[in-house]
């Protein structure tokens, strides 16, 4: 038996929307974060956890705003994003744990590259950092994303059940085997 996903077509634009979004926002990301720099000097790798999120916060508020606030936002976006184009309308537990898993890989992966591109340099305060923001966002975000997920694929459902065709909840009536008389 095949299984359809639900939510019919208006669930569909908003997982192609949210894979247009997210393709575009990494896209962004990749960009920002692995492009060569032209610096004179590029402070050594941190793979002390919490050892530059100390440093920016002695330094002041700027320093708060610009490394702890970007850390946060860069990649904050996915908190939405992800649940977006995944189109699963599930415990917030379950999407919560895929989105900050993914994340978090996702975190991971540039601060493996980045040691590779001239200027840059890995942190482990980005990682946590990063994936924090998203945890956040998705915290802050999912239920609305949710209900909006939920009554897209309830007027879908309304509609395909209002003009009589079945739609992807009601499947119709399953066929019968055509009833043979006993031969005599």
């Amino acid at each position: 038996m095949q299984r359809h996903h639900p939510g019919g077509f208006a669930a569909h634009r908003i997982r192609a929307a949210g894979l247009v979004l997210l393709g575009c926002h990494l896209l962004f990301v990749g960009w920002l974060t692995l492009r060569p720099l032209s610096v004179p000097w590029v402070s050594p790798a941190n793979l002390r956890p919490f050892a530059s999120i100390h440093a920016d916060l002695v330094d002041g508020p700027r320093a708060v705003l610009e490394g702890i606030g970007g850390g946060l936002a860069l990649l904050a976006p996915l908190g939405v994003l992800l649940p977006m184009v995944s189109g699963r309308v599930t415990s917030r537990l379950g999407s919560w744990a895929r989105t900050v898993s993914t994340a978090s890989m996702i975190s991971l992966g540039i601060e493996l590259v980045q040691p590779s591109v001239p200027g840059q340099v890995a942190d482990v305060d980005a990682l946590l950092l990063n994936t924090t923001g998203v945890a956040l966002v998705h915290l802050l975000c999912y239920p609305a994303l949710r209900a909006r997920l939920r009554a897209a694929a309830r007027r879908e459902d309304s509609g395909a059940r209002r003009s009589g065709s079945p739609g992807m909840g009601d499947q119709g009536v399953p066929p019968r085997t055509p009833r043979v008389g006993i031969a005599p």
